[in-house]
């Protein structure tokens, strides 16, 4: 009988906290009382991880997946993704923070209408100003930037309707974006509060770095949702800008010519408005280009963006 949830646990040197979570994240599916699979994805630990995975992948329900490198967070949810079988993918954090006994509630909501349930770590138990504060400006810039307002977009505890996720291109460090990713291609996302644990082993793997690394990436979830399939808007409007500008800006030199005598050569504005229709032109040729690019990309073949090494457990 297929699984009608898959619970998905990307794993980064966390060996220490793995059996105390193995248990309570067990004892928890089993009261849901549902046909259900733990999946592990090992994404490269060097702590001996892995060992205690197998130990688990001989457990009735249970597979591990080891990722031949450390290819990142994203890419270890990505291959967990692909191999689950349920109708709805839970996913967690290894290290024992996110609590198993929110997940019951957040599949209700679920049942209830929603495409994605997203936690909310309201009380969140982590250094504030290196953890909370730099996280609580990205949420915001990206709640505005997107249209999808949550105020915790990095709490891995989530369930997704699986077919909506395994539709979603997963790479780079996209996992933090789902939600809105999901939410332009129409999913309904709600937002939930849930329990967050301190740290009891190990430490995290995240720093303040990280919030540089969400800007960046939210340009490209803001270009690949609104211009993905129509990126010939984003640079035509921007060369319609700059052009119109340019050419108010000649409009203006020229009548300071012959109104007021003042030369082409005296006016630097002129030289800008040469510019700006200059890099007008380029915008528009790059708008063709990249209609031309999307099409393409449409059109490949895909390649996950992990290699995996090994699989234990249920379902090889």
């Amino acid at each position: 009988m297929n699984p009608t949830i898959s619970a998905v646990i990307p794993v980064f040197n966390e060996k220490d906290s793995l059996a105390d979570f193995e248990k309570e994240l067990s004892a928890e599916l089993a009261a849901l009382r549902t046909p259900h699979e733990i999946i592990w994805v090992d994404d490269g630990s060097t702590d001996g991880s892995f060992s205690e995975l197998k130990r688990f992948a001989s457990l009735p329900g249970q597979r591990a997946i080891r990722l031949a490198a450390n290819f990142g967070q994203t890419a270890a949810l990505a291959a967990g993704i692909a191999a689950a079988r349920g109708e709805w993918i839970v996913t967690l954090d290894a290290d024992g923070q996110n609590d198993p006994a929110d997940i019951s509630r957040l599949l209700a909501a679920a049942a209830a209408g929603s495409d994605v349930v997203s936690g909310w770590r309201k009380n969140r138990q982590d250094a504030y100003f290196s953890r909370i504060l730099p996280s609580r400006a990205a949420n915001a810039l990206i709640s505005a930037v997107t249209g999808v307002r949550l105020h915790d977009f990095g709490c891995t505890l989530k369930v997704y309707r699986a077919r909506l996720l395994k539709a979603a291109d997963l790479y780079g460090e996209m996992h933090r974006f789902l939600p809105a990713i999901l939410g332009y291609a129409g999913a309904s996302v709600t937002e939930l509060e849930v329990n967050h644990r301190p740290r009891r082993t190990g430490r995290s793997k995240y720093g303040i770095a990280r919030t540089f690394k969400v800007a960046l990436d939210l340009l490209t979830v803001k270009f690949m949702g609104d211009f993905i399939t129509k990126p010939i808007y984003l640079f035509g409007g921007l060369s319609f800008a700059l052009m119109a500008s340019s050419m108010l800006m000649a409009g203006y030199t020229l009548y300071n010519k012959f109104a007021n005598g003042v030369f082409v050569k005296d006016q630097p504005l002129f030289l800008l408005a040469i510019f700006f229709a200059l890099v007008a032109v380029q915008l528009a040729f790059m708008g063709l280009m990249a209609e031309v690019l999307i099409r393409t990309y449409h059109s490949a073949n895909r390649k996950p963006p992990y290699t995996v090494a090994e699989e234990a457990g249920e379902g090889r």
